[in-house]
């Protein structure tokens, strides 16, 4: 369910004419989160912490790098962690595991990455249960798991939700899905425990949302790597581009990422495609430098031309996340 950002951003005629359908899906999501709210359909515990990163909104929050970053940390103060994931955009049906040999028609471009850039475990599962309980019995040691986009899944236990937010994009026109971005009303975020404002340049966004204070993570742009030679890492200011490059990209918010570019000083054509697009050899100049996120990288690396470059994206969590993330990692840790 998904429509162009622009429709999202304000009231227009166009979301107008879907308001009834919209309606009907604040009812049924509403009345799907008091059962499990109300103990009615109950919650399954997996037997370890489980940290779920996810959004209220649809279209991309930079929610990815953020486990990307989550998992890095956990594992930098002692802790196993794994992931789950829906692996939107895939094909599997039942759950999978994850490995850099898996293509991302089958198990999406987004765990791919995930595991790609982290070396985690990664299964990806339409049921976040089972695939938890899969990542568990393949993966004994882990000891917490990062829900990937799990907000709305409520079957799975958790112990700390963390909404993200993209900081200029907000929450849109405020109208659910299909005439606004929202899964969830923004009363939702008063029940998180940390909701974190992703930004990408540009002034300070808000403090606050509907009341509830966000901590802010900013973004940067890291090393480019080279498709056909992924060791083949160099500055941005350093890439061998010419006035004939060409920027890309497949995700939910595509300006965001030429913006980045723009301000680390390069100056390319750019072409936008649709979130999670699913690239082909013919759509892309092989002769022309051409850059990239990593999230199209591994769907474009089978066919990649010798000028393909990836730019890596850097989060910086404020220091005050990062404390309050250890803090409760702390008390949600299993003891041994």
């Amino acid at each position: 369910m998904r429509a162009p950002a622009h429709l999202w951003a304000r009231k227009g005629v166009s979301a107008m004419l879907l308001l009834p359908l919209a309606q009907l899906f604040r009812l049924v999501a509403g009345f799907r989160r008091q059962l499990y709210r109300r103990g009615v359909l109950p919650r399954i515990a997996v037997g370890v912490p489980v940290v779920v990163v996810g959004n209220i909104t649809a279209g991309g929050s930079g929610k990815t790098p953020l486990v990307i970053w989550l998992v890095d940390h956990l594992r930098a103060r002692g802790l196993r962690p794994g992931v789950v994931s829906r692996g939107y955009g895939g094909a599997a049906r039942s759950c999978v595991e994850v490995d850099a040999a898996r293509a991302p028609a089958e198990v999406g471009d987004e765990p791919l990455l995930i595991h790609l850039k982290t070396g985690a475990p990664v299964v990806v599962g339409r049921d976040r249960v089972a695939a938890a309980r899969t990542l568990l019995a393949r993966h004994p040691g882990i000891d917490v798991i990062v829900s990937d986009d799990g907000l709305q899944h409520y079957p799975l236990h958790r112990d700390l939700e963390i909404a993200v937010i993209d900081a200029t994009a907000g929450l849109g026109n405020g109208w659910p899905l299909p005439a606004g971005p929202l899964r969830e009303p923004p009363a939702r975020l008063q029940s998180v425990d940390a909701v974190v404002q992703v930004v990408r340049g540009g002034p300070s966004p808000p403090r606050t949302w509907h009341g509830v204070t966000g901590w802010r993570v900013d973004t940067r742009p890291g090393l480019a790597w080279r498709l056909t030679q992924p060791q083949d890492r160099v500055a941005l200011a350093e890439l061998p581009l010419d006035r004939n490059c060409l920027a890309v990209t497949g995700i939910g918010r595509p300006q965001g990422f030429f913006d980045m570019l723009a301000r680390a000083g390069l100056r390319c054509e750019t072409r936008a495609f649709p979130d999670h697009h699913a690239f082909q050899p013919d759509e892309l100049p092989v002769d022309r430098p051409l850059l990239m996120t990593e999230k199209d990288a591994v769907k474009c690396r089978s066919f990649a031309g010798t000028q393909w470059w990836a730019v890596e994206l850097e989060i910086a969590p404020e220091a005050g996340f990062v404390a309050w993330l250890d803090r409760h990692m702390t008390t949600t840790r299993p003891p041994g």
